[in-house]
């Protein structure tokens, strides 16, 4: 019987399904996976994307988990596609390669002053409170009122993150610098700006409702926001989903702390409307001391239309959440305008063509862009690996597909790869170092002591 060999470059969700959805799936042939990962610990976004806050993530984790512990796929850890490893050595050892390398970069955001100083990308900002070992460790948090920019569950993560009290986060796995400059936060008030309306927005109810849960922290909504279109109450009426997220909202319109008032609590968390970003200001040295923002307003057809009012909001710190954005990889086609892999549902295009390069797949977000939740991803991983099924006579042929030949390879130019093996001792080091202290686990964040701990040295 014939057998795939099959590279994944990327061991976040997307590549971890797609695997899981080949092994599951019925087929004239036999299977060999080998994932690739730049990091020495798997789960991608799930481990450095998402609020150490959020319980539910443990979930997912499981999952990906309970596919990696089966035992049928084997991890490449700490290996970087690029330099470590290349397509073309892919292309000796492999029949196909399936590229589920994410989106971690931020989408740009054009307006005047957004790289002042004091400005930031909130995936930089996730990256570091995630403890991204790629990332640098310190961060600064300067004055009492600082801005995000975005109406998606990264920017009410993000301005979570920033709104709550420090030691509300010790029970999670936040490291400890990260506690540490939280700890000697002087933020008072975060803003979240959404240039559409209450019934527009992206994120989801999950993600509201636990921004009303939060400790010493006041949520301020504003009533003339609520002046609801005809296609507002017909999304409130026809869909569940923005129905409960009206509903939280309705709520927080009758706290004390409504439209500014003032609450009991020491933090405040304002949820601004309607509310288009058209530059930031600056003082004389370059940093960010506002946002200008325009009044918008319903187009009656789902989408904005300025009025030509301008705000101003005094701000020490900006963050924009406004999407994430793909990275080119070494070799490939890139669209730079939408920061994917050109691909038709899975099967990679060439630059300048339509044409199908054999062999090369992609899935997940540097598939079709950072949109969707963990279903998304299964779905899109089922399309890519139904393609790769029926595009068997299309396969590479490689010269050596031997089991023992990656790690020879890798062996030979001196790459420290870390193994299935290597996570447990990473993972049961990690949860080791948190029991002492009641939390669920404290993460590794130098890449070189996880490399380290990962290998038993």
């Amino acid at each position: 019987m014939t057998t795939l060999r099959l590279a994944i470059v990327g061991a976040g969700p997307a590549g971890i399904y797609a695997a899981d959805i080949l092994l599951r799936t019925e087929r004239s042939f036999d299977v060999s996976i080998d994932l690739f990962e730049q990091l020495p610990a798997p789960y991608g976004l799930v481990r450095y994307g998402v609020a150490p806050d959020h319980p539910r993530i443990k979930g997912v984790v499981n999952a990906l988990r309970d596919v990696l512990d089966r035992g049928d796929i084997r991890i490449f850890g700490n290996v970087r596609f690029g330099e470590d490893i290349t397509l073309d050595d892919l292309k000796k050892h492999y029949n196909a390669v399936i590229f589920s390398t994410g989106a971690i970069r931020d989408a740009a955001l054009d307006i005047p002053g957004i790289d002042a100083k004091g400005s930031f990308g909130a995936a930089d900002f996730v990256s570091w409170y995630d403890g991204h070992p790629d990332v640098p460790r310190t961060w600064t948090i300067e004055g009492s009122h600082v801005g995000m920019i975005g109406n998606g569950n990264v920017a009410l993560d993000a301005a979570r993150i920033l709104a709550k009290h420090a030691d509300d986060l010790l029970p999670t796995e936040i490291p400890q610098n990260v506690y540490d400059v939280l700890k000697a936060s002087p933020v008072t008030d975060v803003h979240i700006f959404g240039r559409r309306g209450p019934a527009q927005v992206k994120f989801t109810p999950l993600e509201l409702r636990e921004l009303g849960e939060m400790n010493d922290v006041d949520m301020v909504v504003y009533d003339e926001d609520f002046d609801y279109d005809e296609a507002s109450l017909e999304a409130i009426a026809t869909n569940k989903q923005v129905k409960v997220i009206d509903r939280v909202l309705q709520k927080w319109r009758e706290l004390p702390s409504a439209n500014g008032a003032g609450g009991e609590s020491s933090r405040r968390l304002h949820l601004h409307f309607w509310a288009k970003p058209v530059e930031v200001k600056t003082d004389a040295d370059g940093n960010v001391t506002a946002l200008v923002y325009e009044r918008t307003t319903s187009d009656g057809a789902g989408g904005v239309v300025g009025t030509g009012e301008l705000r101003e909001q005094p701000l020490s710190q900006l963050y924009r959440a406004v999407g994430y954005f793909g990275s080119p990889l070494p070799g490939l086609p890139f669209d730079d305008r939408h920061g994917v892999i050109p691909n038709h549902e899975g099967q990679v295009l060439a630059d300048d063509s339509n044409d199908i390069i054999p062999g090369v797949y992609a899935t997940g977000w540097i598939k079709r862009g950072p949109v969707g939740l963990i279903g998304h991803t299964k779905s899109d991983a089922m399309e890519t690996v139904t393609h790769l099924v029926n595009d068997q006579s299309s396969w590479w042929q490689p010269e050596d597909p031997s089991l023992e030949a990656i790690p020879a390879l890798l062996e030979e130019r001196g790459v420290a790869w870390t193994d299935l093996d290597g996570w447990h001792r990473l993972d049961e080091h990690e949860v080791a170092l948190g029991e002492p202290h009641g939390r669920a686990r404290i993460k590794v964040v130098p890449r070189d002591e996880m490399v380290r701990i990962s290998r038993g040295e």
